[in-house]
C-alpha cells in the first residue's frame, strides 16, 4: 500500500492556482496511477481537513524547444481538491 506522501507529489502554485483558492479549491500534482478515492484520503490524513469533491486531469506532454534541442516536457497528472467551508491549507497562503 502506498503512504498518503507518495500519492501527492508537490502543490502546484501558478497564477490561476491561487485564483482558485478564494473559492476553496487547491491544486496538486498527484501520482499516475491515484484515483479520486486515494487523493481524498491522502489530503484528509495530511492537512486534517474535510474534502468535498475531487477532480483529476491527465496533463500530456509539451514539445520543448531550447536553442536548436529538442524534447519534451514531462507528463503529469493534476488533481483540483474542494475542501468544505471554513477550512483551508495553509500551504497556498503565501
Amino acid at each position: 500500500m502506498k503512504s498518503s506522501y507518495d500519492i501527492i507529489k508537490r502543490p502546484i502554485i501558478t497564477e490561476k492556482a491561487s485564483g482558485l483558492v478564494d473559492k476553496l479549491q487547491y491544486t496538486f500534482e498527484v501520482a499516475k496511477d491515484a484515483n479520486k478515492i486515494e487523493i481524498k484520503k491522502a489530503i484528509e490524513e495530511i492537512f486534517n481537513v474535510k474534502v468535498v469533491e475531487v477532480r483529476t486531469i491527465n496533463v500530456h506532454r509539451k514539445p520543448k524547444r531550447l536553442q536548436r534541442y529538442e524534447g519534451y516536457k514531462a507528463s503529469y497528472k493534476k488533481a483540483i481538491i474542494r475542501l468544505a467551508e471554513g477550512q483551508s491549507i495553509d500551504v497556498f497562503e503565501v
